[in-house]
């Protein structure tokens, strides 16, 4: 017998790392996403609805990092990165056996993979990966990434999707996300021993199928509220509410999140006039 020290790590501890990797794809990556999508769906309801959302997540304000990185990014790089060993490692016997079963196996593992550049490419186009300013200041925003901001969401999100290409690449990345999360599902209620029986197997199916169907309907939902959003009546909106939920306290005075140079001035709670914006590149 081959001594353990030498067996790597992953094979060692295969059984605990794939039940890791499962659970992560469900909690928190997928409730996030489903609570994300449900969010920016939001925007088809107007601006205000949306806005208001955006200001509620941001509220957690220092927290919100230890957050995104407790519960999504650190999550996703295990998950993606996990995956791609899978796939690697991986055999895939359609050719010899096109049952549905392999097919979905190889779709399971092509949408991983896209779904893997999709949201690393989603984050920098959006948020530039880390918010250090000499980062997005000589890297991301020089690039044209970086392009949201938080306090001014559905205006810097609609700038951001302008054109054809990037809705195109939203939209394939959204339903490889989506296929790749109902199918996920599925396939980890076998794993976890949910579903046994042939008969069990082809009723989840159908729920997870259906569960799908609805996600990307919400996903192409949220992708067509911020196309067919016009940024700049947007953008008026979202000052109007800046300026609201900053005099009234319930919104910090954070001009880095909003579109520069900032047109609001704003008076900052307890009468003290809000400090200026700092002019970076505009986000639009």
């Amino acid at each position: 017998m081959a001594d353990s020290a030498e067996v790597p790590f992953l094979i060692r501890h295969e059984f605990l790392i794939r039940r890791l990797h499962s659970l992560t794809g469900i909690v928190p990556l997928g409730a996030y996403m489903c609570v994300h999508l449900l969010t920016n769906a939001s925007l088809l309801n107007g601006v205000p609805t949306f806005q208001r959302a955006v200001f509620q997540i941001h509220s957690l304000g220092r927290l919100l990092p230890l957050v995104e990185w407790g519960f999504i990014f650190t999550p996703l790089l295990f998950h993606g990165l996990l995956g791609v060993w899978i796939a690697r490692t991986g055999r895939v016997n359609v050719g010899s056996y096109p049952y549905a079963a392999n097919r979905r196996y190889t779709w399971q593992r092509w949408t991983g993979l896209i779904a893997l550049v999709f949201l690393l490419t989603h984050v920098f186009h959006l948020h530039g990966w880390f918010h250090f300013h000499g980062w997005l200041e000589s890297i991301a925003e020089p690039l044209g990434m970086a392009r949201f901001r938080p306090y001014n969401a559905a205006s810097t999100l609609a700038h951001a999707l302008d054109g054809v290409v990037w809705p195109m690449f939203y939209a394939v990345g959204v339903l490889a996300c989506v296929y790749h999360l109902a199918n996920g599902l599925w396939t980890a209620g076998i794993t976890w021993g949910l579903w046994v029986s042939p008969a069990a197997q082809r009723r989840a199916s159908q729920v997870c199928g259906l569960f799908g169907v609805v996600l990307a309907i919400v996903g192409m939902s949220a992708l067509a509220g911020a196309m067919r959003t016009d940024p700049i009546a947007a953008q008026q909106i979202e000052n109007q509410m800046y300026r609201a939920g900053v005099e009234s306290g319930l919104v910090p005075h954070l001009p880095e999140k909003r579109t520069q140079p900032d047109p609001v001035d704003v008076m900052a709670p307890g009468g003290e006039q809000g400090a200026p914006a700092v002019a970076t590149p505009d986000a639009s």
